[in-house]
């Protein structure tokens, strides 16, 4: 049996993890790379780091925070924010990511999820899909950051596959740092045309959020930021609670 993934995701802004509420009003939260080795040692199955600003501000990658916390973590690390091309990709795997997160660039040019699984292999490439749920109900607008592209979100997930990609981190935007759950619904919509692993992120604020995200949601694995952060649950809390529910986790 798989094991599901419970992973911590550090956003970056200006060197240092922050922490908002749907994208805003964002609190410190902690140098990343101490904080990536604070998780490494409790039992993390992965990490993630976004630079949340490097796309809309146009500006070049972390590469040096990146290759920071590879000397020091020994677990799987997917880095995402400001990837554009082969060689920003190529650049993150040689700093010491295991996997490179691609979003606003997989939107604007679909063939770039492709052209990068062909290069590194598709294990290497995570295509992030940020949703905000459309006014009419009607199906998900996709976002860069925020900011309304509109894309519906099951379709785009289906494209992903397709191109290539080899796994979806889904993050609802409307339960981002809310606390009150992952949007079941959304990750249902997503995770029936998938045939990688899907990622759910956005909304996870007590424990029964991390099954129902697995055991209704069809989620591979659970994102989560604000919880672990500021200390409202451990990783191990979350995976004892998750193998009393009879649920494979690694520890």
């Amino acid at each position: 049996m798989l094991t599901k993934r419970i992973i911590p995701c550090l956003d970056v802004k200006l060197g240092r993890v922050v922490k908002g509420v749907q994208f805003l009003d964002h609190v410190d939260a902690g140098d990343p790379v101490e904080l990536a080795r604070y998780y490494n040692q409790q039992g993390a199955d992965e990490l993630v780091f976004y630079d949340i600003t490097a796309s809309s501000d146009d500006r070049n990658i972390m590469i040096e925070v990146v290759s920071k916390t590879a000397e020091h973590v020994f677990i799987p690390l997917t880095v995402g924010g400001g990837i554009r091309t082969i060689e920003d990709v190529n650049k993150m795997l040689l700093a010491g990511a295991d996997k490179v997160s691609i979003n606003t660039a997989a939107v604007q040019r679909p063939e770039f999820i492709e052209e990068s699984a062909k290069a590194f292999g598709s294990q290497c490439i995570v295509v992030g899909i940020d949703v905000i749920r459309s006014n009419n109900g009607n199906g998900f607008s996709w976002t860069d950051g925020g900011r309304s592209i509109g894309l519906e979100a099951g379709e785009w997930g289906k494209e992903v596959v397709e191109l290539g990609a080899g796994e979806i981190v889904l993050n609802s935007i409307d339960a981002e740092g809310m606390l009150s759950g992952d949007d079941i619904d959304l990750l249902q919509a997503v995770s029936k045309y998938a045939t990688i692993p899907v990622v759910a992120s956005g909304g996870a604020g007590k424990l029964s959020d991390f099954s129902e995200a697995i055991v209704h949601g069809n989620a591979d694995a659970v994102l989560a930021a604000s919880l672990f952060h500021f200390n409202k649950y451990s990783i191990k809390e979350v995976k004892n609670y998750l193998d009393s529910r009879n649920i494979a986790v690694r520890f």
